[in-house]
């Protein structure tokens, strides 16, 4: 390779992991597989050692990804809060060498063994945990501070999120604890907790997690503690980086840390030599499927403290551990037929219908082809043999078709003109890759969809499922929402099924829903774009009902994390008489359309101006949005050319720098900010997040020098 092709391509591979890395540790959504990441990985670091004038200390190769909490809108689901504290880690959590072959694990083991000398050592094995990192400090026997991976330095404090996991405990049981200690480990979503929660993002017309680490992630970034608390999360602790009096291995010590009633994994090992430790991979390679959460491979370390000492650290790994990966399962099936199903918003999602085939302990029988787009992409064809996809993915997904298993004169799917429940011409709105049906008030699909929606726990929280509607829908009993606060006993009573306590129930829970705030029932409303945290932000803004009908384009797309599209969304549905005349039989019903609305601005120093608040201030950016809203100014989570300012703090995001650059929107720092607003002093936003830089220079715990260790 020549010197100028070298530089081409290492650039090339940075900018790619750069962006996958940021795609998979702060959006929970990654678009490439762990393989495919490491392999580019791999390739990037024999580059840098072949070239190493081109090893920059910026390269990815030399850091471990970073889930710092980063603006608004960059999150994988809208529910996912900003503005949590970051902390130093007192020791930096490192990453691990991954490897998929059996041979790396064995040179692992030759080398491990040549360094120490032929000393007398064994092996600590265990499973490796596709789950967040996470990081515990407990003071005095009680959890004091829990902080995320970060970007290995710094981490993001979600200590009142951890507090609602169940198996960790806030206070220590036995004896023998330091007075001060750190544990690492992983946050999990067992497959339970899992198909549960998708089910609700279903419901909800949210797109579902690909996977639990994925589902993990974004859950341990919520704003909500007890939402936390509902995700049924867990943990597996697998590391105590400082030392420990009387303590030789780490297995001793996650013995200890397990009589103090920290949730350690069971399903450990200690091997003697690499005989053991493939006997150990082969026999997780497929027990790993009967267990209730996801993993991804083992992790292998010398057991011996003193050895790990002795043996150090790279830049970003240890010498004493290695990670053996699992290859993704993939399964070659033929598609049979597709259905093209209509959602709650009307899209229109093709689903592949399989052949059944077992993978990932499991049976799959339909996969998604999301949209048109999609089935061009990868070329399918009606009768096309495909690669289904799961491994890690509990929701199974096409990877690619087998072009030499294609019949002849196959043909691809013809994708719908019309709705294939009410029959009305699709339309693909601009910018959009998804046909969605536009009758949404007259499509059966959507109609239904619309009601389960209304009821749902997150929405009214009647209790109902998606049977109960589809059968008061069938006995032409309800077609609206105002529908339901109409039923009488004698009509629910003609339910299949239904006694008198079954109806009453039902009543008592439509009674109580009449208490639901204002913010909840704008959400059940179904009004395409709305999440829980948009209706929230926009039922806070505006106040009542009535309000937000009036609103014009650009006042609503001023509103915090609103923008242009979200904007238009709600302009055409209250442009709706029939919307307008169902929210009035609703306010007849006794629903709640009203809230307080946000207090006053201090001051008109910012009034009239529009910012996009992006990157990491000196304290949170909900206090930095508070600051703007009480100088006068609006926020907004997408910059638009409506837009005045580009807030712009540390690491802002990129998409919004490039956006800002092409409609010439001027882009400012904190400084500039505060001293527009003039009149409004800098105490007026409280410092509680340290600057990066002040962040990595606060002392150590107990001031003491340390060493790095991984998480």
């Amino acid at each position: 390779m020549e010197r100028s092709e070298a530089l081409r391509r290492i650039t090339e591979l940075k900018a790619v992991l750069r962006e996958n890395s940021r795609r998979y540790y702060v959006d929970n959504a990654p678009t490439i597989s762990d393989y495919e990441y490491d392999t580019l990985m791999h390739e990037l670091e024999a580059l840098e050692d072949q070239w190493p004038e081109f090893a920059t200390p910026d390269s990815p190769t030399r850091h471990v990804g970073s889930d710092l909490d980063l603006p608004a809108g960059q999150n994988a689901e809208p529910e996912t809060g900003h503005g949590f504290r970051q902390y130093p880690h007192r020791y930096p959590m490192l990453s691990l060498q991954n490897t998929y072959s059996v041979a790396e694990i064995e040179e692992f083991a030759e080398r491990a063994s040549g360094l120490l000398e032929g000393r007398d050592f064994s092996y600590a094995t265990e499973l490796k945990f596709d789950g967040t990192a996470i990081c515990l400090t407990y003071r005095d026997g009680k959890l004091f501070r829990a902080l995320t991976r970060g970007d290995g330095t710094v981490g993001d404090d979600v200590t009142l999120n951890v507090k609602r996991i169940a198996n960790i405990p806030e206070t220590l049981s036995g004896s023998g604890w330091p007075a001060e200690f750190e544990i690492r480990g992983e946050i999990l979503m067992p497959y339970a907790s899992f198909d549960r929660l998708n089910l609700e993002r279903a419901e909800s017309e949210l797109p579902p997690f690909a996977n639990p680490r994925n589902a993990a992630s974004g859950s341990l970034k919520l704003q909500d503690p007890e939402e936390v608390g509902r995700r049924g999360l867990e943990c597996t602790l697998y590391h105590i980086p400082s030392e420990i009096p009387g303590i030789a291995t780490h297995n001793e010590a996650l013995d200890a840390a397990a009589s103090w009633g920290l949730p350690i994994s069971k399903h450990r090992g200690i091997c003697r030599d690499i005989a053991e430790i493939e006997a150990y991979l082969r026999h997780w390679d497929t027990a790993r499927h009967d267990l209730p959460f996801a993993t991804d491979g083992i992790v292998v370390k010398i057991n011996q403290l003193d050895f790990q000492k002795e043996l150090g650290y790279t830049a970003k790994f240890p010498r004493w551990a290695v990670a053996f990966k699992f290859k993704a399962e993939q399964a070659l099936t033929p598609i049979l037929s597709i259905d093209y199903q209509v959602g709650r918003t009307g899209a229109v999602t093709p689903v592949a219908n399989l052949e059944p085939v077992h993978l990932a302990g499991t049976t799959v029988k339909r996969a998604t082809l999301n949209n048109q787009a999609f089935i061009e992409d990868l070329d399918i064809h009606l009768g096309d043999w495909v690669y289904v996809e799961k491994g890690g993915e509990i929701i199974p997904k096409i990877t690619a078709v087998e072009p030499s298993k294609r019949a002849i004169g196959a043909t691809r799917p013809p994708f719908p003109t019309t709705c294939p429940d009410c029959g009305t011409p699709l339309v693909r709105p601009e910018g959009e890759a998804r046909w969605f049906c536009p009758n949404k008030d007259g499509c059966p699909t959507q109609i239904q969809t619309g009601l389960v929606h209304f009821l749902s726990r997150k929405a009214m929280n009647v209790i109902a499922g998606d049977a109960t509607v589809a059968e008061l829908y069938r006995l032409g009993l309800v077609r609206t929402p105002a529908d339901f606060y109409s039923l009488s006993l004698p009509q629910l009573l003609l339910i299949e099924g239904w006694q008198m306590r079954s109806a009453q129930r039902f009543l008592s829970s439509l009674d109580a829903s009449r208490e639901v705030p204002f913010e909840r029932v704008l959400f059940a409303l179904g009004i395409r774009h709305i999440g829980e945290q948009t209706a929230r932000e926009i039922a806070r803004h505006f106040g009542d009902i009535d309000s937000i009908a009036k609103a014009s384009l650009e006042e609503l797309a001023a509103v915090q994390d609103v923008g242009d599209i979200i904007a238009k969304s709600v302009v055409e549905w209250f442009a709706d008489e029939r919307h307008i005349r169902e929210i009035e039989r609703l306010k007849a019903a006794g629903l709640q359309f009203s809230t307080e609305v946000t207090s006053a601005p201090q001051s008109d120093a910012l009034q009239g101006m529009i910012f996009v608040v992006s990157g990491v201030f000196s304290v949170s950016r909900d206090e930095i949005k508070a600051f703007i809203e009480a100088s006068g100014g609006k926020c907004s989570g997408s910059v638009s050319g409506k837009t005045t300012y580009l807030l712009a703090g540390d690491k802002p995001g990129p998409e919004k720098v490039k956006k800002a650059a092409e409609l010439g929107v001027k882009v400012i720092g904190e400084e500039e900010l505060r001293a527009m607003a003039g009149e409004i002093s800098r105490q007026d936003i409280a410092p509680v997040i340290p600057t990066k830089a002040a962040g990595r220079a606060e002392k150590s715990l107990n001031n003491d020098i340390i060493e790095p260790t991984l998480f």
